[in-house]
């Protein structure tokens, strides 16, 4: 988990005895491409860290998934409202490659927040971090025509387009998948 402390302590001051506690509560989990992290109405009871691989999280509409995000190595993984809220999950999170995860309880790091105040800097600068990302893409997907959203993500996310299928792709940008083909085709003339 060499990664994991290595990101934190970018943040903020890591104590021996801080980075004791987290190792004691961290758990280190493996998934194959394919399978669930997270189900839709199950609650999310940790958060997770991506050592290795690239998840997707998505919801259901229509009887059709509609991918919201993706998370790859470095990255946090959780169901926001479901981890903090304790309730259940609107979406559902998959694994899209093989993935090596570090995770932690919810009352493991609320445990960590009480009783070791400069992990509270790190845990703000990251939900800032994230909550960045997300106005961020809120933002796109209001106000841009999806191909000024695949730009986009050639631009700041190259790398999932080659390790992400086109379809969620394509539910990703909020098109169907012959109209993000047609995208690309234009695109690469």
């Amino acid at each position: 988990m060499d990664s994991l402390f290595s990101l934190l302590s970018t943040l903020g001051t890591i104590s021996q005895d801080l980075k004791n506690e987290i190792n004691n509560k961290l758990k280190i989990m493996t998934l194959q491409k394919g399978e669930m992290l997270l189900r839709q109405e199950e609650v999310c009871n940790h958060l997770f860290f991506v050592s290795k691989g690239l998840l997707r999280a998505y919801y259901e509409k229509d009887e059709e998934d509609i991918t919201s995000w993706f998370m790859m190595e470095n990255d946090f993984i959780v169901s926001v409202q479901s981890f903090f809220r304790r309730i259940p999950s609107h979406e559902s999170i998959q694994a899209l490659e093989n993935c090596e995860l570090a995770c932690i309880h919810h009352d493991d790091l609320m445990d960590i927040y009480a009783n070791f105040l400069e992990f509270n800097i790190i845990g703000r600068k990251l939900t800032e971090h994230y909550y960045c990302k997300c106005d961020e893409r809120l933002l796109g997907m209001r106000k841009q025509r999806a191909s000024e959203k695949y730009d986009f993500l050639l631009e700041h996310h190259n790398e999932l387009l080659l390790r992400v299928p086109t379809k969620f792709i394509a539910s990703y940008l909020g098109v169907a998948s012959r109209t993000f083909s047609r995208m690309r085709s234009e695109i690469r003339q």
